[in-house]
């Protein structure tokens, strides 16, 4: 098993009732899992934790064989090897299409982090846009770039939480198959929370649905 989580539970605050509780599940590598739940189901609490953002009050996650979240183990996000793309994209306004995708390629020399950039835009269909910025791109576009930006430095995982929310019907089918295209040139192992269940049907390949 690719990705283990075992008995996870998660509590912010003073909360009488845990956001998550004795979650168990696994996940193959390559696989695209999806997980279906209303708003408010501890959906993104737990991405965050797999992510590393966050620590589990109980249980434990299981990344490629290594332990990474326990009750005396805490590897930090930056040592999971772990992409995320984020409901709201997540984009720094600041920065072209590209310093963006480039962000997460920081460790490469630069001859190497621009040849995965050029891949990761044409991928993206975004070859002529390199230079804009954030506000200048449509949701889709935006979308585009905020996979990339979470493909380009090859994750082990790659963590999806309401990536089309924000789009239109007809742009979300568009998306949905784009994506999925890319996962699978990818072989990328996926794990896709939404609480809309034609999306996950369109993207996943195994749904879980446990209650949590």
């Amino acid at each position: 098993m690719f990705l283990e989580v075992r008995e996870l539970s998660f509590g912010y605050g003073n909360m009488l009732i845990p956001s998550l509780r004795g979650l168990s599940f696994g996940i193959e590598k390559g696989e695209i899992v999806g997980i279906v739940g209303p708003s408010g189901s501890g959906k993104s609490t737990l991405l965050r934790l797999i992510a590393g953002f966050e620590r589990p009050l109980e249980g434990s996650i299981v990344l490629d064989g290594i332990t990474v979240a326990a009750k005396d183990v805490y590897v930090p996000p930056e040592s999971r090897n772990v992409g995320m793309v984020f409901q709201d994209y997540g984009l720094f306004p600041h920065m072209t299409v590209r310093k963006n995708i480039e962000f997460g390629l920081r460790r490469l020399k630069g001859e190497e982090r621009a040849m995965r950039a050029n891949e990761m835009l044409a991928m993206a269909q975004m070859e002529n846009f390199p230079s804009r910025y954030p506000y200048e791109l449509s949701g889709g576009q935006q979308q585009r770039v905020s996979l990339m930006r979470a493909l380009a430095p090859r994750p082990r995982l790659l963590l999806l939480d309401e990536p089309f929310s924000n789009l239109d019907a007809d742009l979300r089918e568009i998306m949905c198959k784009d994506v999925k295209t890319i996962l699978e040139k990818e072989k990328i192992t996926c794990l896709f929370v939404s609480h809309d269940q034609r999306d996950v049907n369109a993207v996943c390949s195994r749904i879980i649905t446990q209650t949590y």
